[in-house]
């Protein structure tokens, strides 16, 4: 089985002569009648439905085993829980909100120790490899908000030469346009609230890893810990993975398609897409992804308003979030990265007058002429 939907709807559940039912059953029930042949016992610990979902996202990544959490955020936590005081991770400087949030705010105050750097300069990252007793790299790529790329399986070469582990979120890109374990990622982590699930309705996330030893810890870890992701988001997460191949297809066309008029008009300063970047950095994206995604990143020019061009907006609302089948603008300097200090976001580019748009699956015609009005009347 190699096509990426068809493993998306044959992975794992298998029909049973009992019922027949061609859709996976949504398994409600918090316990189990001991001695049933699949070994369940609590929902904390293993759920059918959940692991339906694991397998499946763990085979879209070409891994062996796949564990689903309550949140993006809870998976980040139970990787930072792997680590001891006195050991450091190691994570971008353009980096989501939540991800600063979690590792300076709270790991930090916990003892665990944390180094930031731009992880697409591989020299600056061995420095700090280096330096300090860096257990675990999380990287995200493309980042979040200005869609930064990093080279994974030179990455993942330089982490495994300091026997650090090698994290790549990948809620931006999807295990269908890259599988960072095929290049050398230890653990992929989602957001599963964005794309996996696409439709906005449900909020979760995803590790997914090959290593035995490795993923005993994380189960451990997830069981402990016990963030894990309800029987009933598990099915819809389930549900909106399965059409995950045919909208990532239309994400990726609208999102081409916008930034390419972005671009090019009077009004913008600068569009960051991963479809539009030369240099190392387009070298990058077509070294490892397929598409350039869905997701840009606007700033206008600072003679215009700002607040008129998002009044204006009718096909795009002012929301966090993003990867579902309705477009969506976020301002992160107040939203997404508001947790992050001022100063730090200016460092790194990320202006107040910077954008994010979530491109969705409606008209591409209709998401165009929406971002034409908005712009005359900026």
């Amino acid at each position: 089985m190699s096509g990426f939907t068809t493993k998306t709807l044959h992975t794992g559940y298998k029909r049973n002569k009992h019922d027949g039912a061609v859709i996976p059953p949504l398994h409600l029930t918090t316990t189990f009648e001991f001695g049933n042949e699949g070994g369940f016992d609590y929902s904390r610990t293993v759920n059918p439905t959940r692991i339906l979902l694991e397998e499946t996202i763990s085979a879209l990544d070409e891994n062996k085993y796949g564990l689903a959490y309550s949140s993006g955020s809870s998976a980040l936590a139970n990787i930072v829980a792997l680590l001891k005081p006195g050991e450091n991770i190691l994570f971008s400087t353009d980096a989501y909100g939540g991800t600063y949030r979690f590792i300076v705010n709270v790991a930090g105050k916990q003892g665990i120790g944390y180094e930031i750097v731009d992880l697409t300069d591989l020299k600056k990252t061995e420095e700090v490899l280096k330096k300090n007793s860096v257990k675990i790299v999380w990287v995200e790529t493309p980042t979040n908000p200005l869609l930064k790329v990093t080279d994974i399986k030179e990455l993942a070469t330089l982490v495994h030469s300091y026997n650090a582990l090698l994290v790549v979120d990948n809620t931006f890109a999807t295990p269908f346009i890259q599988q960072p374990a095929t290049l050398g990622a230890d653990i992929v982590a989602y957001s599963t609230t964005k794309y996996i699930n696409g439709h906005s309705d449900s909020v979760g996330g995803a590790l997914t890893l090959s290593d035995t030893e490795l993923y005993k810890q994380l189960k451990f870890l997830q069981n402990a810990i016990g963030a894990i992701l309800s029987p009933f988001d598990s099915w819809l997460t389930l549900r909106g993975l399965r059409t995950l191949e045919l909208r990532m297809l239309r994400h990726c066309e609208n999102g081409k398609y916008i930034a390419n008029f972005l671009v090019n008009h009077p009004k913008v300063k600068q569009v960051w897409y991963p479809g539009l970047f030369t240099g190392s950095q387009g070298a990058i994206v077509k070294k490892q992804m397929k598409f350039a995604g869905g997701m840009l990143s606007v700033e206008l020019k600072p003679e215009y308003d700002v607040q008129k061009f998002i009044q204006g907006l009718h096909y795009f609302p002012l929301a966090e979030s993003l990867g579902g089948v309705e477009s969506l603008i976020d301002h992160p300097a107040t939203m997404t990265h508001g947790s992050i200090p001022k100063i730090e976001r200016e460092k790194i580019g990320l202006t107040d007058g910077l954008f994010r748009i979530s491109v969705g699956i409606e008209n591409k015609e209709d998401l165009i002429q929406d971002l034409k009005l908005a712009l005359k009347k900026a």
